[in-house]
């Protein structure tokens, strides 16, 4: 009998129907074609064939390049004064790209270190929010009852409290730092996050490889660990394309009001203050950094979009 059963498996894998070859199935000829790739192979296909998300992944990746090496090739230092080139308009003279400030200082050097705090700004921050978010609502949402109704209530509560109001007042007492601003940020930001994966966890915990993790006797934590986090990092990974630009976004309102971080560190959002004040002088000084952020903005938010639409089975 387990003779029969082997080769009839092997002639199964060697020989396919020819029906299930003609539409793409699993194997053709011993050779595992699309149909059996995984989920997540299957996913960065579709991506891949979305021009606009993967055209925006590529100018995403060029910028972060660029924030993070970029300084280390330019001639120019964002600190040192040029003070032969002050006030300089966009220019190859002294390679002063996006021109100077008022102190001879080089705009271009001073961007790309700015969106490198930007970046790393909204990069930490997301990393925190994600991980209050998705322990906060995990829990929520699986626990449920009251236990779900409570943790809730938190949010809907903290949801009410003036979220600028409460950095403003955090950056006065207690300083501008640079992890001060992510922690400040990040204090307001997982709400959203524990509302997406407590609504996902809902439909999760009734599903039949829970039952079967409860009916061996694990542990609650280590279901939610285990089996429910697992099955939420695309959802998770989605919303935190639409995260990283909210505190991006954030981190230079709170920069444009002198609430963001302090000299000699600067930032897109400081670099823009510093632009609106002279923008009838020197417009440049507004043009090249806010460039930027909208162009890093938009690239996350179609790199976002693409991801949501490769990851969603409903789709296809």
């Amino acid at each position: 009998m387990k003779i029969r059963l082997f080769n009839l498996a092997a002639r199964a894998f060697v020989a396919p129907p020819a029906d299930a070859a003609s539409a793409g199935g699993c194997l053709s000829g011993g050779i595992v074609t699309k149909a059996s790739r995984g989920p997540f192979a299957i996913a960065g296909m579709r991506f891949l064939r979305n021009r606009a998300a993967f055209a925006s992944l590529v100018i995403l990746l060029l910028i972060v390049v660029a924030c993070f090496a970029g300084p280390l090739f330019l001639p120019n230092n964002p600190v040192d004064s040029d003070w032969g080139s002050i006030s300089l308009p966009p220019s190859w003279l002294g390679m002063h790209l996006f021109g100077t400030d008022e102190l001879g200082r080089d705009l271009l050097a001073r961007t790309l270190v700015g969106g490198r705090v930007s970046l790393e700004v909204g990069l930490l921050g997301t990393l925190v929010s994600g991980l209050i978010g998705v322990a906060w609502g995990a829990t929520a949402g699986f626990m449920g009852g009251r236990v779900d109704a409570v943790m809730m209530r938190v949010v809907d509560v903290m949801y009410a409290i003036p979220y600028m109001l409460i950095a403003i007042m955090m950056m006065t007492l207690f300083g501008r730092a640079f992890y001060l601003v992510v922690l400040t940020i990040s204090a307001f930001s997982w709400l959203d996050m524990a509302r997406v994966v407590r609504g996902q966890t809902l439909s999760l915990r009734s599903r039949e490889f829970v039952d079967a993790a409860r009916a061996t006797g694990v542990s609650t934590r280590a279901i939610i660990a285990r089996h429910i986090v697992p099955n939420l990092i695309g959802v998770v990974v989605v919303y935190a394309t639409v995260t990283v630009p909210s505190i991006v976004l954030t981190e230079s309102v709170l920069s444009f009001l002198g609430l963001g971080v302090q000299e000699p560190m600067t930032s897109w959002g400081v670099l823009i203050e510093d632009g609106a004040q002279k923008l009838e002088s020197m417009p440049w000084l507004l043009l090249c950094p806010a460039v930027m952020l909208c162009v890093t903005l938009y690239c996350v938010n179609f790199v976002g979009d693409g991801l949501r639409d490769a990851l969603d089975p409903k789709d296809h």
